[in-house]
């Protein structure tokens, strides 16, 4: 389906080419990871479902027999995502870039946050993760550590996943029973997603070696970690004590970041530089001490973004908190915005580091097609896919 594989891939440009030029101008649902508006909304769902039809139709005319774990990931983060989209997106449109929810009060932010955070656990944990069961033993050239628990891990993820979203909402309007189901799945997740960091680390066992002198199986193993602290922390935030000093935080921002930058952008970097290479005909990137300085760099600009923001995020909440003896505020909100100036400081720096990285990577990746050709990458009828 070369024709609809392409008008995925244009469509999608679309998407981001109009979400660039209508959310500046103001145009906007007002919902977080969601504000896209309606037209724009329909060509996503169109799209989505293309994509759909282009990945299981991929799958059902396969000449292999087995269906290796990370289509399992990458299947049930297509139609999680396709349902997620669709339901919180429902609208009633109010001119052509205008509309409002169809629904309203505390069900509207129920339903949003089923969305939030499962679109952020679909797409960016469970997709990622057909990833990392892929590219991690292609990497490392070992079978994955433990087939048994990489099926266990996908059926408790996506089945726990979708309960966790009302700790967005503690302390709402929201339901206190309610609030207390997604706290109790939130921590219920923590052992899934733990079971999967140890199912990729554990696939190295053996060739441990490996981790000195190759800087792409490096990106691959430290995402990993990243992804465990990440999964360790949101369940701990979810915590209604915890959530009490730390929602609206820049400990969040901090939580949200050890995951973006740490987890799925060390995986996806370290995907990429396994494929670029194979793809152009080259057995390796262009430069390896480019990869080399690529990981420390972007590391070291992971670790200062996201301590930043836990140290700064604990520090608000503490200041919020603080009361005189006559029950006054302590200090004012200007005060812990100055408060927190310095540590905006090193997350910039961070920001910085990390950008950079990725500059080093394009060049990488410039001189690698370069020096490369395209090839095709047909798989010969009766001859089975490595795992």
């Amino acid at each position: 389906m070369p024709k609809l594989a392409a008008f995925v891939f244009w469509g999608w440009q679309a998407v981001i080419v109009a979400a660039a030029i209508s959310l500046p101008m103001g145009y906007t649902s007002g919902k977080e990871y969601a504000e896209l508006e309606w037209p724009i909304d329909i060509l996503i769902a169109l799209v989505w479902v293309a994509y759909a039809v282009v990945f299981f139709g991929t799958v059902g005319t396969r000449r292999v027999k087995h269906i290796y774990v990370a289509n399992w990931f990458y299947g049930s983060f297509i139609i999680a995502v396709a349902l997620l989209h669709i339901v919180n997106s429902a609208a009633i449109p109010a001119g052509w870039m205008k509309s409002y929810s169809v629904y309203a009060g505390v069900q509207d932010a129920m339903v949003q946050w089923w969305y939030g955070h499962n679109a952020v656990g679909f797409f960016l944990t469970a997709g990622f993760l057909g990833m990392m069961y892929y590219f991690i033993p292609k990497q490392a050239e070992r079978p994955v550590y433990s087939y048994r628990l990489s099926i266990v891990h996908f059926w408790a993820l996506i089945f726990t996943y979708m309960w966790a979203g009302p700790h967005h909402l503690h302390y709402t309007a929201l339901p206190d029973w309610t609030q207390s189901v997604g706290m109790v799945f939130s921590l219920i997740l923590l052992a899934p997603s733990w079971g999967g960091m140890i199912n990729g680390i554990m696939t190295l066992s053996g060739a441990w070696h490996k981790l000195r002198d190759d800087p792409v199986l490096r990106f691959l193993i430290v995402s990993l970690s990243f992804y465990g602290m990440s999964t360790f922390e949101g369940p701990m935030m979810s915590i209604k004590t915890v959530n009490a000093l730390s929602h609206y935080t820049d400990w969040t921002v901090g939580h949200v970041h050890s995951g973006a930058l740490g987890w799925v952008g060390l995986i996806s970097m370290g995907s990429l530089y396994y494929l670029i290479p194979r793809l152009f005909g080259q057995k390796k990137m262009y430069s390896v001490p480019a990869i080399e300085l690529h990981f420390w760099v972007a590391t070291v600009g992971i670790v200062f973004y996201i301590a930043a923001m836990w140290i700064a995020g604990v520090m608000q909440g503490l200041m919020w908190r603080a009361v005189n003896a006559d029950g006054t505020l302590t200090y004012t909100f200007v005060e812990s915005v100055k408060a927190t100036y310095p540590f905006y400081v090193i997350r910039a720096l961070g920001g910085l580091l990390y950008l950079a990285g990725m500059l080093v990577m394009a060049w990488n990746t410039r001189m690698t097609v370069a020096n490369g050709r395209s090839v095709a990458t047909s798989v010969p009828a009766g001859v089975p896919q490595a795992a």
